[in-house]
């Protein structure tokens, strides 16, 4: 905050979208998570599911659960503090979750119809979040 004139000004680079995406992200991503583990559980009984690729499936996900913890507190941290630090760790682990996404898309030992809907709604959101961090930490940077 400063002072201007004895006018009371609020100098606030923080963006309200991001900070709702990033809500929206960890929502949606507890029901990805919750899905995707039942379907592996369930192609894992009715499928001839090789047990190297389920564990390496397995641990994939949950990987992908603990950057999505690092993701939201880096992201939210680091929008509520303006700290270009916090937001472009936000950035490169949104980075990694995307890859991890495009697996579980794409390259996982069996991929159903539903993997592909969740996974790709998972990637715009991820997408969103992405050009937001970016332009957020792109503001942060110009003000100084």
């Amino acid at each position: 905050m400063k002072m201007t004139d004895n006018t009371l000004t609020s100098h606030q680079l923080s963006s309200v979208t991001l900070q709702l995406l990033l809500k929206l992200t960890s929502v949606y991503f507890v029901l990805y998570f919750l899905l995707t583990l039942g379907l592996i559980i369930r192609k894992s009984s009715v499928l001839s599911y090789p047990a190297d690729a389920l564990v390496c499936d397995v641990c994939l996900l949950f990987l992908l659960a603990l950057l999505e913890v690092l993701h939201y507190s880096c992201g939210v941290r680091g929008h509520l503090t303006e700290s270009e630090i916090l937001i472009l760790t936000n950035l490169i682990v949104t980075g990694t979750t995307i890859l991890l996404t495009v697996y579980f898309l794409v390259w996982q030992t069996y991929v159903m119809r539903l993997d592909v809907i969740l996974s790709s709604i998972l990637l715009v959101v991820y997408g969103l979040d992405g050009v937001l961090a970016f332009s957020t930490l792109a503001r942060l940077a110009s003000d100084k």
